[in-house]
C-alpha cells in the first residue's frame, strides 16, 4: 500500500487529483470488532470528502448493519463490511460480520435507502401527485354558516379532500362574508 507521503504527493498535482478521483475512494473506519455504535462518527465521511476531494465510503465493524445504511444516507459510495459462515468461529472479526442472509438483507436494505434519497430537488412524487386531491385539505364550514355571516375561526375547518379553496387562503377569509349559506363540512367558496 502507498504511504500518505506518496497519496499526498499523488494529490499534490491536478493530475494527479483527477487519477485519485478516478480510482480512490476514502473508507473512514472504527478499528474495534466489534465498534461501538457512539465510536463510530458518520459525520467524520464529511470531512474526508470536504479535505480531499474524493469519495468516501466506510469500512463498518459495527454488529449488524444499521451503522452501514446511515453511511450510505450521508453519502457513502462504497460499503466494506466483513463476511463470515459462523460468527461463533474464533477471532476478532467475527462476531462484527455478516453471515449470508445478512448480507444479502443489507445489500438489499442500501438498494432500498438509495431509492429513497432521490434528488436534491424539493417537488411531489409521482405517486403523491396521483393522491394529491384526496391528500391535501381545503376550506370547509366548521358549522352551518348563513349568507352574510362573517367568517371566523369558530366556523372554518380544514379538512379533506382538497378540491376546494386552498388553506392558505385562511387567513384571508376570517372577517370576510359568506356569500351563501354552507352546510357544515361543505366546501366554502369567496
Amino acid at each position: 500500500a502507498p504511504s500518505i507521503d506518496a497519496f499526498r504527493q499523488a494529490y499534490a498535482s491536478e493530475a494527479g487529483k483527477r487519477a485519485l478521483v478516478e480510482k480512490v475512494t476514502l473508507l473512514h473506519c472504527t478499528t474495534e470488532y466489534p465498534a461501538p455504535f457512539n465510536d463510530v462518527n458518520l459525520r467524520a465521511m464529511a470531512t474526508l470528502r470536504s479535505a480531499f476531494g474524493l469519495p468516501v465510503g466506510l469500512s463498518a465493524h459495527t454488529q449488524g448493519y444499521s451503522v452501514a445504511l446511515g453511511a450510505v444516507a450521508l453519502g457513502a459510495s462504497v460499503i466494506e463490511k466483513h463476511f463470515t459462515l459462523d460468527k461463533t468461529l474464533p477471532g476478532p472479526d467475527h462476531k462484527a460480520s455478516l453471515e449470508p442472509g445478512e448480507l444479502k438483507e443489507m445489500v438489499a436494505a442500501i438498494r432500498q435507502v438509495e431509492a429513497a434519497l432521490g434528488a436534491p430537488e424539493k417537488a411531489p412524487a409521482l405517486s403523491e401527485i396521483r393522491n394529491m386531491t384526496v391528500a391535501r385539505r381545503s376550506l370547509v364550514a366548521a358549522c352551518a354558516i348563513k349568507k352574510g355571516a362573517a367568517f371566523t375561526v369558530g366556523n372554518l375547518a380544514v379538512k379533506r379532500p382538497g378540491t376546494g379553496l386552498s388553506p392558505f387562503l385562511y387567513w384571508e377569509m376570517l372577517g370576510s362574508a359568506a356569500k351563501r349559506d354552507f352546510k357544515k363540512d361543505e366546501p366554502v367558496e369567496r
